[in-house]
């Protein structure tokens, strides 16, 4: 157990699953992209961790770039999503794979997603650490998904509380 602000956590998925998980995703990606060319986008703050670590199993022809959306107040999505660090990248006509930390009402990568259509590339294609499915009202569902998760509040692994427990090796989930 683990105390973050006013609030106390429990782990949810270690370490060791996230390293297994992570690998296994970078093995599917370079199965499903072998011979192109990717640009990998992170969005920040909360991929951080995963997109380090995951860009540690590419081994393609690959850029990565990083955007900053926001969306969260403490444990609850505001609802509302804002831009706040823009792309530089060109993204004609390429591959495009959005990383996300984490998924669940999907406002914020349906958001994402419209703004790089905009810039007409090959493909966009999600895959996310973590997926809501019981939260998600979106749109657009990942395309790869390293945990399906309830809707219980998370931190760790680049997830935070209040911009706290970004730091820590494994999940946790908040102790009711």
């Amino acid at each position: 157990m683990i105390q973050v602000l006013d609030k106390t956590f429990e782990v949810f998925i270690t370490k060791e699953e996230l390293a297994k998980e992570v690998n296994a995703l970078g093995s599917l990606l370079n199965e499903d992209y072998k011979g192109e060319e990717v640009i990998f986008i992170a969005v920040l703050n909360g991929s951080f961790m995963f997109a380090s670590d995951l860009m540690k199993t590419i081994n393609l022809a690959s850029e990565i770039s990083f955007i900053k959306m926001s969306s969260y107040q403490g444990t609850e999505s505001s609802g509302r999503v804002d831009e706040l660090i823009g792309l530089k990248n060109d993204l004609k006509n390429k591959h495009v794979v959005i990383l996300e930390d984490i998924i669940d009402s999907g406002i914020t990568i349906d958001k994402i997603i419209s703004l790089l259509e905009m810039e007409q590339p090959k493909s966009v294609k999600v895959c996310s650490l973590l997926y809501k499915p019981k939260a998600f009202k979106g749109k657009t569902k990942p395309d790869y998904v390293g945990f399906s998760i309830s809707n219980a509040f998370v931190v760790g692994y680049g997830l935070d509380y209040d911009e706290k427990g970004r730091n820590l090796d494994a999940i946790y989930q908040i102790k009711k």
